[in-house]
């Protein structure tokens, strides 16, 4: 039998289950000691808050002009795709003649993809022009005073050749033709030629005109020489795979063939939402 005592304090705590006890004093040690902060996760940034600069994906493009949304990205796509195929059917008056070479279609295509496509659009760029997609926001093209491509660290310039437009403006994707969305770049690279040894086309995939149920086309010009302009084309891959000049074959063995590259403004890290 328990003795009473006169320790009314002592009592009590004779009558306290040993769990409890063993709880209390777990509570008491885990609240002992210096605590450590805990690690709140950084808040996702919007768009609309992004600096100017802001870069967080740390590829040289600034976020806020960069193409977050897979609606936008489809979109830029179609509209980009579209423009470059266009040419090959019918020049736009709107592309200027001394800009037609194969980094002039990338440019005049990308710089139409952002504009807004309403009528006065339409009627500038000539026939057969159907709206293929929705705009994009008009704050790609207006943070940037309409100066798109990227030329060196923080220079952005209305002008880019080739070279420029895979250095600065476009990520390696591979080699395999397989990994190609629609809207990449694919370039050659023959050294000998002195002024201009990078060569562009556009991956269109599966085109909008005569498709003939395949999707390896692309789209590029020739480039201008001593004796004409040059021209707009529009061929398949498979017939590449067979080009008479080993050199200009879209295949992994071709030295001269570097690969399929990514616009960076169509890249897919997920740092700003919209």
């Amino acid at each position: 039998m328990f003795r009473l005592t006169k320790n009314p304090t002592r009592a009590l705590a004779l009558f306290i289950p040993p769990v409890v006890l063993v709880l209390a004093y777990v509570s008491i040690s885990r609240s002992s000691g210096p605590s450590l902060p805990r690690a709140n996760p950084e808040p996702v940034l919007k768009r609309a808050e992004l600096g100017p600069n802001v870069d967080l994906d740390h590829d040289g493009i600034p976020d806020n002009v960069e193409l977050r949304t897979f609606n936008d990205r489809e979109n830029f796509r179609r509209w980009f795709t579209s423009v470059a195929e266009m040419q090959f059917y019918n020049l736009s008056n709107q592309w200027n003649p001394e800009q037609q070479d194969c980094a002039g279609l990338v440019r005049f295509a990308w710089r139409e993809a952002l504009r807004p496509h309403d009528r006065l659009w339409f009627q500038k760029m000539g026939e057969n022009y159907d709206p293929v997609a929705p705009d994009l926001p008009p704050n790609i093209a207006a943070s940037l005073g309409g100066k798109l491509f990227l030329t060196a660290p923080g220079k952005f310039s209305d002008f880019a050749d080739a070279q420029t437009l895979k250095m600065h403006n476009a990520e390696f994707v591979g080699r395999d033709r397989k990994q190609a969305k629609p809207g990449d770049l694919l370039f050659f690279h023959q050294p000998w030629v002195q002024k201009y040894p990078f060569h562009v086309m556009i991956f269109l995939g599966k085109p909008r005109i005569a498709s003939e149920g395949t999707t390896d086309w692309v789209v590029y010009h020739t480039g201008a020489s001593a004796h004409d302009a040059g021209t707009v084309k529009k061929v398949r891959l498979e017939v590449l795979d067979q080009h008479p000049d080993k050199r200009w074959r879209p295949i992994m063995t071709n030295p001269n063939f570097l690969g399929f590259y990514r616009l960076k403004i169509l890249n897919q890290q997920a740092t700003p939402e919209e």
